[in-house]
C-alpha cells in the first residue's frame, strides 16, 4: 500500500474520532472534522487507485 494512502487513512480515522468526540461534547465544530474525513478518504482512494493503475501499466508494458 502506498505511503500517502496510509497517511490519508490515518488522517481519516483521526478525523472521524475527532468528529465523534466533538459531537458528543455538543460542539458543531465536528462538521469540519467530518468534511476533513471525507477529503482524506477520497485522497486515500485516489492514491490506491493510482498505485493499482501504475502496477497494471508496469505489468502490461513488460510483456
Amino acid at each position: 500500500m502506498p505511503r500517502l494512502a496510509l497517511y490519508s487513512l490515518a488522517v481519516c480515522a483521526l478525523a472521524v474520532v475527532a468528529a465523534v468526540i466533538s459531537f458528543v461534547q455538543g460542539m458543531w465544530l465536528g462538521i469540519v472534522w467530518v468534511l476533513l474525513a471525507g477529503l482524506a478518504s477520497n485522497m486515500a482512494w485516489y492514491y490506491l487507485r493510482r498505485a493499482k493503475a501504475e502496477r497494471a501499466a508496469a505489468g502490461s508494458g513488460s510483456a
